[in-house]
């Protein structure tokens, strides 16, 4: 088999071409290596070789080439560098619980993707592996923090890849790469051995993908609980990849463009939206624009990021204990980060969470009107690299107060707002599904005037997976999407 061919099936097919004799992993192997050969020295999505073994392969995806990310997903004997030069050589004890369903699964892993620094970017652009470029337009971001797998799919590299999700990291590489994203509820998908439920349960691991049934039968080897793990996770009755192709029946749906952080998208983010209406109006479904959030979206945003920035604090403390690294083993805006969370009260970090439900009774709220809440997955079109980087002024100001042991102070500074406006101005939507539980999926229905994919979100209620599958089959089958590529 060549790319050309290769290219043209999804991870459900290439494993049936195995099971049917008409091709072999090592085939497949091949194809994928050769074609990361290719383009990874221009698109930097892949930073760890793993061995990989095509040898007594089994299960619903044998002989399918596959990467994990480099961060959350480890594999034994390997580091996982969480982006960071402090855990760059420090090796995993074991197979994290999804990256073991995954061998399960049959599926052939090869690599490890590139991440942020501990994925606290909705970029990809961590200092010890370098920037991770979007296969569209190699001057842009793929998003993050699984902007390497997407990358890498996008590229074609394999036709899914591991990738998590604790702020928007499925969904907003998803959304720049023209992948299908799905961030799953709330402890359906397990996070052990190694941890419980991180960031309280908002991060949780899937996969970027460019068809919905790969989504879905992904999601079907991932799912359900381990015996270290918090929940005994309720599953349909019926498997997840059933739901996609049957009827959605006519949906009542909500949609909101403007945000309080982002008052004003840009309009190809608005274009994304009514490209996504009009599809939705011509299958049928009531499609109603919202006069304003269904949610705080201003108070939401501040919780986030506060849980965020000490959950970060920790981070590098726990690194430092595991790794023996000093501050320098860290990125500027990661120590800044992890300062603000040190300087955040117990108090004021508990308020936070709790918080959490408040915002997810008043989404419940709106889903006894609505089965769905739809919003454009990025406000604006994906980002230049480097774009995001701290002025010259503030680097040297921020380097003195880090040195000096004072960065709590920079809480008092524009910095702050810089950072916010940075990390969630041009992804305002996608934190509100992590920090109520809900699941959410994103969608490659646009592509912008310059021929860059943004996509759109769709949230639904508690347990709404198979709702969400069975409207993404639909909309794929209306609005086809699997054969948009870069040219790459």
């Amino acid at each position: 088999m060549d790319f050309a061919q290769y290219r043209t099936f999804d991870a459900t097919a290439l494993a049936k071409l195995v099971a049917d004799k008409e091709v072999t992993a090592d085939e497949l192997l091949a194809v994928a290596r050769e074609r990361a050969e290719e383009v990874n020295p221009r698109i930097n999505a892949i930073v760890r070789d793993v061995p990989a073994s095509t040898a007594d392969l089994a299960g619903p995806f044998a002989g399918v080439p596959f990467l994990i990310k480099d961060l959350g997903q480890d594999y034994a004997g390997l580091p996982t560098s969480s982006g960071s030069r402090a855990l760059s050589s420090t090796p995993a004890a074991e197979h994290a619980t999804v990256v073991q369903r995954w061998i399960d699964a049959g599926l052939v892993i090869f690599g490890k993707t590139n991440t942020p620094e501990f994925g606290a970017k909705g970029i990809t652009e961590p200092a010890v592996w370098g920037p991770t470029r979007n296969p569209w337009d190699l001057s842009r971001s793929p998003g993050g923090s699984s902007g390497g797998a997407a990358a890498a799919v996008a590229a074609g590299i394999v036709p899914c890849a591991g990738a998590s999700d604790g702020g928007g990291s499925i969904r907003i590489p998803a959304g720049c790469c023209g992948l299908v994203g799905l961030k799953p509820s709330r402890g359906l998908t397990p996070s052990g051995p190694a941890a419980g439920e991180p960031m309280h349960g908002a991060a949780v691991d899937g996969v970027v993908s460019r068809s919905v049934r790969d989504t879905a039968a992904m999601l079907d080897v991932l799912c359900g609980g381990e015996p270290g793990g918090p929940y005994v996770p309720a599953l349909p009755e019926s498997a997840f990849a059933s739901f996609v192709g049957q009827d959605p029946g006519k949906l009542r749906i909500g949609v909101r463009v403007p945000s309080a952080i982002t008052p004003n998208p840009h309009p190809e983010a608005y274009a994304a939206v009514e490209a996504a209406t009009q599809a939705l109006t011509e299958l049928g479904h009531h499609v109603e624009e919202l006069p304003k959030a269904p949610f705080d979206d201003a108070a939401l945003a501040r919780d986030f990021l506060l849980t965020w920035f000490a959950t970060l604090a920790w981070q590098v403390e726990e690194t430092k204990r595991i790794s023996g690294a000093g501050d320098d083993g860290f990125e500027r805006d990661t120590l800044i980060m992890a300062a603000l969370g040190r300087a955040t009260s117990s108090v004021d970090y508990i308020d936070a969470v709790a918080r959490r439900h408040e915002h997810t009774r008043r989404l419940t709220t709106f889903f006894e009107s609505y089965d769905l809440l739809l919003t454009p997955t990025l406000a604006t079109p994906p980002p230049k690299i480097g774009e995001f980087d701290l002025p010259e002024l503030l680097q040297r100001g921020s380097d003195v107060l880090l040195k000096t042991r004072t960065a709590r102070f920079l809480r008092y500074t524009k910095i702050v707002d810089d950072m916010v406006d940075d990390n969630l101005g041009w992804v305002p939507y996608t934190q509100l599904a992590n920090l109520t539980g809900r699941p959410a999926i994103s969608l490659p229905l646009h592509q912008t005037s310059a021929g860059l994919p943004l996509g759109v979100q769709f949230v639904a209620p508690l347990s709404g997976e198979a709702l969400l599958l069975r409207l993404a089959g639909q909309l794929e089958e209306a609005v086809p999407w699997m054969d948009r590529v870069p040219a790459l």
